[in-house]
């Protein structure tokens, strides 16, 4: 089994936690060619009233100038990964398994199946959670890809 791993550059900024808080922010993006393929929000405990939308990928001049002019910013935290291959029965289980006994813990994972393919978001704590969360996901492709010979 292979899966692919890259990189989310996130762009993120705050929101008013009502109807329409998200649409506005998105706007900008959707007018100026923004295909996003990562959007995630959540409401900020301690800013009653308000949320945080994080948002990927911003590319070119004119995209950039569009989520600056929204309130966004390009973040570091949390380190975001896109991750997709062939979906297993168990396969989310092995893999935050593996990545719990590494001592490995994740601000947030996100993962679906469409048809017999997965795509997931896993968010994590810094570069090097994501860059060893990368090595275990290699690892465990290369571990399922094996095949024993019958005795």
């Amino acid at each position: 089994m292979s899966f692919k791993w890259d990189r989310m550059h996130v762009w993120s900024g705050e929101i008013t936690d009502q109807p329409g808080g998200a649409a506005a922010k998105l706007a900008f993006l959707a007018q100026a060619g923004a295909n996003l393929e990562f959007i995630a929000m959540q409401r900020l405990s301690d800013k009653p009233g308000h949320g945080v939308l994080y948002v990927a990928p911003v590319t070119g001049p004119t995209q950039v100038r569009a989520a600056k002019a929204a309130g966004l910013s390009e973040t570091n935290y949390p380190v975001v990964r896109r991750i997709e291959g062939d979906n297993e029965a168990g396969l989310a289980h092995r893999l935050t398994q593996q990545w719990a006994m590494a001592g490995i813990s994740m601000e947030g994972l996100t993962m679906a199946v469409l048809g017999g393919k997965f795509v997931g978001f896993a968010a994590f704590d810094s570069i090097v959670d994501a860059n060893r969360a990368a090595q275990i996901l290699a690892d465990l492709g290369t571990e399922s890809g094996r095949t024993e010979e019958a005795p």
